[in-house]
């Protein structure tokens, strides 16, 4: 049998390791903290259930397809409940507009803002549902190895105007400003700005419309540790809390893996789920890992984040599970966040609120929530996060006080902050990017890190940093992509 190694037990990492499994590849999955998870940790405290990154499930058959793949059933580790609106966007002018799938709903609000809109939409969901058929069905799990299928790509790419942004292929739908910020914010969600990210991550609108919009009952951390129990149940095997030392090459291969404890393991094939500038610079005995680490720094990152978690006495019906705060500007915020050098004191935000839909998640009584903001990251401003994190946390808690949750203060029960050093120090990530690579297009498909190394022919990559990208269904994406290409390698 043959034998794989699998660094990370993030979403990526997990899925990879499922199919491989499945696949009947010996695999075990090295992970350095002390559960599974990666971005998507989760902390217990003061009886509350705090995840730590990921919220939003989309296309739950990317999901069900792990255990199918061995005649078994999702259902049996975890459920799955919808989540209705989608997301409630706030403006500071008090406008609310609900973002669903019910059509009757959806119009009624377009109109609202705009009537002309309403036709504008109906064409923008045409153009997603285009996007989507060519960027995700046809080549979201599609590994990109050389230039030429790029070439492929390109002619489907260009019908869409790939090289548009977001934000202004929304433009030229629709008129109403607050409608333009509702239908691109979504890039965010993967670090991408809306200004800039190519339009193809129009697809995600109708990913949502379509598969809809999940939560993982007992959080995004109870799929985790159902995807963990299918995993070992079908022979895999997850080492905990001992970090990657090194990666072994001998002869333009991988050999060996070696941890921090001293384990080492040989095997015909090792994939990474972890940074991928960090999984570069773990490699030794082959220049490889030193020259792909150092192309990759000169790569632009996608921002950090700077998240406050905090439980509260009372339950709030009113506020949905997902919503966005959006603050007094849009592109110049963005333009802080991607380009400057500054904290900006006016963040837009999404708030979390996942007792919402699982009133589990919190004490009888009572409410988990948490509230995110994008940052730039840690090679972009040289903020003092030790200083600036507890000043930051109370703007944030003043702004959602203000504007969705009076008397917040009065209810806290808990409260604590990540910020992007927790990022570097807790994943390793290069400048505690929360998304890896910046989804540009420049920085996507062929141009991204591929699924396997161009020199190190049984090293394979997973997760946020590789193609497609960042996102539940993108790393899981990447999971698909790079099963094949291994599955396929290790048969020869």
């Amino acid at each position: 049998m043959k034998r794989a190694a699998v660094i990370g037990a993030g979403f990526g990492g997990l899925a990879l390791a499922i199919r491989l499994q499945s696949a009947g590849i010996d695999t075990i999955i090295i992970e350095a903290r002390d559960r599974p998870g990666g971005r998507a940790y989760v902390w217990h405290r003061d009886g509350f259930t705090f995840d730590a990154g990921p919220t939003v499930i989309t296309d739950p058959a990317c999901l069900t397809d792990l255990w199918a793949l061995s005649g078994a059933d999702m259902r049996d580790d975890v459920t799955l409940q919808p989540v209705q609106p989608f997301y409630r966007l706030f403006w500071p002018d008090g406008d609310t507009f609900d973002y669903t799938n019910d059509d009757a709903r959806l119009t009624e609000q377009i109109a609202r803002l705009d009537p002309a809109d309403v036709d504008g939409y109906r064409r923008f969901l045409q153009y997603s549902a285009g996007v989507y058929i060519e960027g995700y069905e046809k080549l979201g799990a599609v590994p990109f190895l050389d230039f030429k299928s790029m070439l492929r790509a390109a002619p489907s790419l260009a019908r869409y105007q790939a090289w548009r942004s977001v934000y202004s292929i929304v433009s030229g739908f629709v008129r109403s400003e607050k409608l333009r910020q509702a239908l691109s914010f979504h890039t965010l969600l993967v670090g991408g700005n809306p200004m800039t990210t190519s339009s193809i991550y129009a697809l995600i609108h109708k990913l949502e419309r379509d598969g809809g919009v999940w939560f993982a009952k007992g959080g995004t951390n109870a799929l985790v540790a159902g995807m963990a129990r299918h995993f070992e149940r079908i022979g895999g095997q997850i080492r905990l809390s001992d970090p990657v030392a090194a990666i072994h090459a001998r002869q333009g291969r991988i050999s060996s893996v070696t941890t921090q404890s001293g384990w080492s393991g040989d095997f015909d094939a090792v994939a990474s789920n972890a940074d991928i500038v960090t999984s570069y610079d773990l490699i030794r005995g082959d220049r490889r890992g030193a020259q792909a680490a150092r192309r990759l720094r000169r790569k632009r990152f996608s921002p950090s984040l700077f998240v406050v978690h905090f439980g509260i006495r009372g339950a709030f019906p009113e506020i949905p599970h997902h919503s966005i705060l959006f603050g007094p500007r849009y592109k110049r915020l963005l333009d802080d966040i991607y380009k400057s050098d500054r904290l900006a004191s006016d963040p837009a935000l999404y708030l979390h609120h996942p007792s919402a839909t699982d009133p589990a998640m919190a004490p009888p009584g009572c409410s988990t929530f948490y509230a995110l903001a994008p940052v730039p990251h840690l090679g972009q401003a040289p903020i003092d996060w030790a200083v600036e994190g507890p000043r930051y946390r109370e703007i944030i808690l003043d702004i959602i006080e203000e504007r969705v949750l009076p008397g917040l203060r009065e209810k806290l029960m808990t409260v604590f902050h990540y910020t992007p050093v927790d990022f570097k120090n807790d994943l390793g990530a290069h400048l505690g990017s929360a998304f890896s690579l910046e989804p540009r297009l420049t920085q996507s498909a062929w141009f991204r890190v591929h699924n396997r190394d161009d020199i190190l022919s049984n090293l394979y990559f997973v997760g946020a940093g590789t193609h497609p990208g960042a996102g539940i269904p993108g790393v899981v994406g990447s999971a698909k992509a790079t099963a094949g290409l291994m599955i396929n390698d290790l048969a020869d």
